[in-house]
C-alpha cells in the first residue's frame, strides 16, 4: 500500500480525508500537535474505517521533530498538508502568529519533502488567495487581488513557496483552493469540532441550534448582494476530502501537465449567509436565534468558484447538496451532544 502523510489529520478536513484515503486503498499516517484539534478524532476515524492510525504529536514549526517523522517513515510517497491556523478574524487580531505558524511549518515540511525526495505534495490552499474578486465565479486563471486578511496572505505566500519549490524539485505539487467546507460525514461519527468559540458560520449555526450558544451574529446585512449578507460557496467536507484522493491519483498516474498545478474546490454556486441560515431552518425544522451585527474585518463580500477544471482533469463529481450539508452538520452536532463527555477535557484530551 502507498503511504501518505497527512498533516493536521485530527482536524476537520484532515480527518475526513483520512477516511477517504483509506477507503480508496491508501496507507496513512498523521501528524497533528492538537493545538486546534482533538486527538480522539482519530479514534472516530478508526470506527468508520476499521483501521488504527498512527499520529505524531509534533509541531511542524520544529524542524528536527518534523525531520524525525520522515526518518522513521522512509516509505512515505506523498504528503497532504492541512496543518495551519485558519480563522480569518483571529488572523486580523494576531497576524504575526499566523505568519509564523503557517509559513514556518510549510517550509520545514518542504525541506523534508526535498531531502527525502517525496514524489507528491498536496497543499491546502483557500479561496482567500483571490482577495476581493471583481466578479464571480472565479477560475484558476483569475488574477489574485490583495488578500483581505493575514490568513489569506499566508495562503498566497504558501502557494508562492510551493510554486518556487516545485521548479527545482522532483516533487509533483498540487494546490487545492477550498471555498467553504461544511457538513459532516454521513455517519455523524466525525465532523467539525472547533476549539473555543466558533469562527466559521456552520459551527455557529449548529451550536446556536443545540443551545451551546445563546445566539449568533450575522456580520453585516448592508453588502451589495441580493439580501445584504456575504455570498459564499459552501461545499460538503466529504466532497473536499475525495478531491485530495483524486489529486494523489492524478499525480501518481502521471497526468499532471506541470510540476505544480492548481484546482478550485467549490460547488460553483454562490449562497448568502442568510440563505444558508434559512436552508438550515427549513431542512431541520428549527428556528435559529440570530441578530444582525456590523461587518467583520477581513470578510470578502462575495466569492464562489468555477470548478470545471477539477471536474474535467481530476474527474471530481459532487455528491452532496446544500440540504445535505445542513442536514449532516446538524446530525453531527446532535451526536456531539450525546457524546459530550468524550470531548469534556482540554483540546486533545480524552476523558
Amino acid at each position: 500500500m502507498v503511504k501518505i502523510l497527512v498533516t493536521g489529520g485530527c482536524g476537520y478536513i484532515g480527518s475526513h480525508t483520512l477516511v477517504d484515503l483509506i477507503e480508496n486503498g491508501y496507507d496513512v499516517i498523521s501528524v497533528d500537535n492538537n493545538s486546534r484539534s482533538h486527538a480522539s478524532m482519530l479514534e472516530r476515524v478508526e470506527r468508520i474505517t476499521g483501521q488504527k492510525i498512527k499520529n505524531y504529536k509534533v509541531d511542524l514549526c520544529n524542524f528536527d521533530d518534523t525531520f524525525a517523522i520522515f526518518q522513521e517513515n522512509t516509505d512515505i510517497r506523498g504528503v497532504i498538508h492541512f496543518a495551519a491556523y485558519k480563522a480569518v478574524g483571529e488572523s486580523v487580531e494576531h497576524p504575526l502568529m499566523y505568519f509564523e505558524n503557517n509559513l514556518y511549518s510549510l517550509i520545514n515540511l518542504l525541506k523534508c519533502v526535498q531531502d527525502f525526495k517525496i514524489p507528491w505534495f498536496v497543499f491546502s490552499s483557500s479561496c482567500t488567495v483571490y482577495g476581493m474578486p471583481d466578479t464571480s465565479p472565479v477560475t484558476e486563471a483569475t488574477l489574485p487581488k490583495p488578500a483581505e486578511s493575514p490568513y489569506g496572505y499566508t495562503k498566497q505566500m504558501g502557494e508562492q513557496i510551493v510554486n518556487e519549490f516545485a521548479k527545482s524539485a522532483v516533487t509533483k505539487c498540487i494546490l487545492l483552493r477550498y471555498f467553504n467546507p461544511v457538513g459532516a460525514h454521513p455517519s455523524a461519527i466525525i465532523g467539525e469540532m472547533p476549539v473555543g468559540k466558533p469562527q466559521n458560520l456552520f459551527p455557529a449555526i449548529t451550536q446556536t441550534a443545540i443551545g451551546k450558544l445563546p445566539g449568533m451574529i450575522v456580520y453585516g446585512d448592508d453588502y451589495p448582494t441580493r439580501d445584504g449578507s456575504c455570498v459564499r460557496d459552501f461545499i460538503h467536507v466529504c466532497d473536499i476530502a475525495h478531491a485530495h484522493t483524486l489529486a494523489l491519483d492524478y499525480v501518481a498516474e502521471g497526468k499532471n501537465k506541470s510540476q505544480c498545478e492548481v484546482f478550485n474546490l467549490g460547488s460553483g454556486n454562490g449562497v448568502t449567509v442568510l440563505e444558508a441560515i434559512k436552508a438550515f431552518e427549513r431542512v431541520n425544522n428549527i428556528k435559529l436565534n440570530y441578530t444582525i451585527g456590523p461587518r467583520r474585518p477581513g470578510d470578502v463580500i462575495s466569492i464562489y468558484a468555477s470548478n470545471d477544471l477539477a471536474k474535467n482533469a481530476l474527474g471530481w463529481e459532487l455528491k452532496y447538496s446544500l440540504d445535505d450539508m445542513v442536514a449532516t452538520a446538524w446530525k453531527w452536532e446532535q451526536r456531539l451532544k450525546a457524546d459530550e463527555t468524550v470531548f469534556a477535557g482540554k483540546p486533545g484530551e480524552l476523558n
